[in-house]
Parts: structure tokens; sequence; C-alpha cells
């Protein structure tokens, strides 16, 4: 069966990305070790990455932004964003059940919707974890920052991206060991932070300088729950949407287990708990013990709301948990950038010399390629007007294709359901309003747009997609003649599920 019914030829070598572009793809050295990758990570740390995926920078630096453009209304900008991207996940956790050959969003794309959707997800999605990697080095800035105000903003963003491409030189199994305790380190504080929250609520904690009382009545005592209106809370969108980039990983992780049919769907429906209790618990306890008001947009809340309360000491611990919460992002982020232009290479939509691994199975080309991108972060923090400037500039970047690799996801389940109406009918894990939900989320993603374009600080950042976009376009077009002047190709097979036969 041709891709996506077209009588284009497809490449019949085996699936070429024997791992998936998120922080869960492990690599191992293959019988073909020059070339190949292998999955390797234990289910002991893809389900503890799994779970720190939905904890990143947009909660932790983030969120006190939104929080200055919202007020307590963030609670439901995360619960609206959170109740959408659940059906992004039952969707992607449809499709994966369906066809356990799917290996990347890019093999989804270019199998329901065509090679041109696969060459578009797959650049998109290696360009978008670069950007979120750039993200977090320079939330890791201001951290920094915090401890030591004097040292210039570039120092630690070019330090941080050395110590990334030297991490990501060695074996897989330091990289599995890093993402897990440092997923373990942010789990604990979050619940930590809850927890101190609730003793400082129900023991009348009183702030000795201002006299403030924690109480939950601080979420609506100043000007209720929605203080700047409508408007305010559809700006608080803007940024919401970058907290919440790496939940998809959560799916693709569980579906690397032994038993994806089993672990893939308790993976996806506990996205709900895990937004109730990191998010809205998270924040509702911060907005709690500190005025809203009185959180500083250009730190991270979780920081500031201990230090508002007295815990010095507790609020220098929690930012050195949030930065290496930042440096466990940007290494996910940089690991997947890498694995995804390996992808691409074995695709034959980039340069095979990024297709090339050395004796421990590293791609080493590709690391050191991804590697250069990661230095934009000391220019851009330069020519901006303060770190939250920056990282508000290069998570809008980032929420603009994140949107369009989750629409994609989406797109792909409608012609999923129009191609193979039989795989739909026998699911076990179908998606809940199926029909309605697909187009639902893919308006919600296009009021998310919306937003962006009319913030000042995110309109500029907007303008980035058209032109990587219209770039993409050309590239593709240009890439196409080429094969089909040689007869080649236009990518990658799919195999039929539980075959061993190309679609």
């Amino acid at each position: 069966m041709p891709l996506s019914g077209k009588t284009a030829a497809t490449r019949t070598h085996p699936s070429p990305i024997a791992h998936h572009t998120g922080v869960i793809a492990v690599t191992e050295i293959a019988s073909a070790p020059h070339d190949t990758l292998q999955r390797g990570l234990s289910n002991r740390h893809l389900q503890l990455i799994a779970i720190g995926g939905a904890i990143g920078t947009g909660l932790f630096l983030g969120s006190g932004k939104i929080i200055s453009l919202t007020g307590p209304s963030v609670l439901f900008v995360y619960g609206v964003i959170g109740f959408m991207i659940f059906f992004v996940m039952r969707a992607l956790g449809e499709i994966l059940l369906s066809n356990l050959n799917y290996q990347t969003f890019g093999d989804i794309a270019k199998d329901l919707i065509g090679p041109w959707a696969g060459f578009f997800v797959s650049w998109t999605y290696w360009f978008s974890w670069v950007v979120i990697c750039v993200a977090d080095i320079i939330a890791i800035t201001s951290y920094v920052a915090y401890i030591n105000p004097t040292i210039p903003s570039w120092v630690p963003a070019v330090v941080t991206a050395i110590a990334l491409t030297i991490l990501n030189l060695q074996p897989v199994r330091f990289f599995g060991e890093f993402e897990f305790w440092f997923a373990m380190i942010k789990i604990v504080a979050i619940l930590a932070l809850i927890a101190t929250g609730i003793f400082l609520l129900f023991s009348g904690f009183q702030n000795p300088d201002t006299g403030t009382s924690a109480a939950l009545s601080n979420l609506w005592s100043d000007g209720g729950m929605f203080p700047f209106g409508v408007g305010g809370f559809l700006l608080g969108f803007q940024l919401g949407i970058f907290s919440f980039i790496g939940v998809e990983l959560v799916g693709t992780a569980a579906a690397e287990t032994k038993d994806p049919h089993k672990n893939l769907p308790k993976a996806i429906n506990s996205i709900v708990v895990r937004i109730l209790i990191f998010y809205i618990g998270a924040l509702t306890i911060v907005m709690a013990i500190t005025p809203w008001r009185e959180i500083d947009p250009e730190q991270s809340p979780f920081v500031t709301t201990l230090a508002y309360a007295g815990f010095g000491a507790a609020a220098f611990a929690i930012n050195l948990v949030v930065l290496t919460s930042a440096a466990s992002s940007s290494n996910s982020g940089f690991y997947s950038g890498t694995r995804m232009m390996f992808a691409l290479a074995k695709d034959g939509h980039a340069p095979h010399r990024f297709s090339i691994t050395d004796n421990r199975g590293v791609p080493r080309r590709a690391v050191f390629f991804t590697a250069v991108f990661l230095f934009s972060a000391a220019p851009i923090l330069l020519a901006g007007d303060s770190v939250i400037a920056a990282f508000t500039f290069v998570s809008s970047v980032a929420s603009v294709f994140i949107l369009f690799i989750w629409g994609m996801i989406l797109v792909s389940y409608i012609s999923y359901r129009r191609r193979f109406p039989a795989r739909h009918t026998e699911s076990k894990f179908k998606m809940p309003l199926s029909r309605f939900a697909p187009w639902m989320v893919l308006a919600f993603f296009v009021f998310i747009v919306y937003t962006l374009i009319l913030g000042e600080d995110t309109r500029i950042p907007i303008l980035v997609a058209p032109v990587w976009f219209a770039g993409l376009a050309v590239i593709w077009q240009l890439r196409k003649r080429q094969l089909l002047r040689h007869g080649e190709p236009l990518t990658g097979a799919v195999k039929l599920p539980g075959t061993g036969e190309d679609a």
C-alpha cells in the first residue's frame, strides 16, 4: 500500500529510526555500530522521564510571567490547555497502538498524510527541540543570577551549551541515569513545596514583614479570580502553552515499553492527574502563600514564594532544583534534536554524515551540528532587555512550532479514521468524541496563535513560523524533484501493523 494512497515509491529498507524523537529514545551499539541506533532504556527510566516531561521550565519560570498577566485565572488557563492536550494525547495513543511500527511523529505524518508531511514534521520537530533547548539555557541564566547576579548572563549560557555537548557525546546509559535522577528531583521538589504550603495554610502562617496570612482567600481577595478581565485571561494562553511542551513524550515513552497496550493508556490517562497536581495544585499553593501581585514575573514563583515566606535557605535550595530542572530539560531537548537529525539523515532528508554513529552508538556529527545552534542563546540574551524578555521570545517561537506538531497529530488522526476505519473500530483505546474533538482542538490551536499575535512581546516571534515553513517548502520541492529525477523514493516506508511488510 503506497503512502497516503499515493503512487510515489517508498524506501524499502527497514524502518530507519529505532527510536523516538523525544527524550525516551535510546541508543546502544547495535549489529551495525556505525549507522544504527537501538532502544535500551529500562522501564524505570522511561516512566520517570515520562513523568518529568510534564514538569519543565515553562512551569518553573514561565508561570511567574503568566501570573502577572492573568492573576489567579492562570489556574483556568492551565486547566483549559490541559483538557485540550489530553485529546491530542488520546489521538496519538490510538494511532500508536494501531501500528506499533510507528517510530516517530514523522512516521505517523508521512504514512497517514503523505511524504511531504513527514518531511515538514520531522524538520520542524528537530527545530522545535533546538529552540526549546535554547529557552531552557536562557532560564538557567536566570537561576544563576539569583545565586550570583554579578555574573554576565552570557557566561552560564555558553558554559551550559558546552556542558550539554559533552554530555551528549557520552553513551546513552549516562543520559538515562541523568534524566532519571533529575526527573526524580523535580517531582520530589514540587511535592515537597505543596506539602510545605499545605502546612503553612493550616498553621495560619503570617509573613513577619507584611503581616499577610497564608490563605486560600488570597486567590480571589484582590480583584477576584479574573482581575484583568477576559482580555488578561486570554493573554495567559500565550506562555501557558509552552509549559506543556514535551507532554507528548509521555505517550511515546509508554509506547516504547514491552507492553505498550497496557502502559500507553495508563500513561496518557494519568496526564489529567499530573496536571492537577503539578500545575494547578502547585500554583494554587504558591498564590495562597504569596499574594499574586507580589510574585516577581522575572523570577521563578516557586523560589520567590519560599523567600516571601521567610524560608531563605529553602528558596535557595528550590532555586538549585529549578536550575537542575532546566538543565535536565535542555539536555532532553538536545538529545531529541540530535536523534531527530539522525532520523532525518536515515530517511534521506538530511546529509548522510549525520546518520553515522561512533563505536558507542553516538551520532557525533549530529551532536556537533545541533550544538552550533545552542550558542545562539548568548546573543539572544545580549540583544534582549532582560532574561524573561529573551525567554518570552524563544518560548513563543517554540510554542508556534509545537502547535504545528500537535496539529499534525490531529490531522493524522482525522486521516487515520478516514483511511483505516477497521483499525479505529477494533481499537481498545479509542479517542473520546473522536469525530468532534480533533476539530475542536485544532480550532483551539488557531485561537492560541491569535493570542500570540495579540501580545506585543510575542507578535514578532510568531513571524519566524512563516519564514521557516516557506523555507521548508522550497527545500522540499527541490528535494522531491531531485529524488524523482533519479528514480529514488520520496521517504522511508512504515511497516504494516503486525507484519514485516512495508506499507
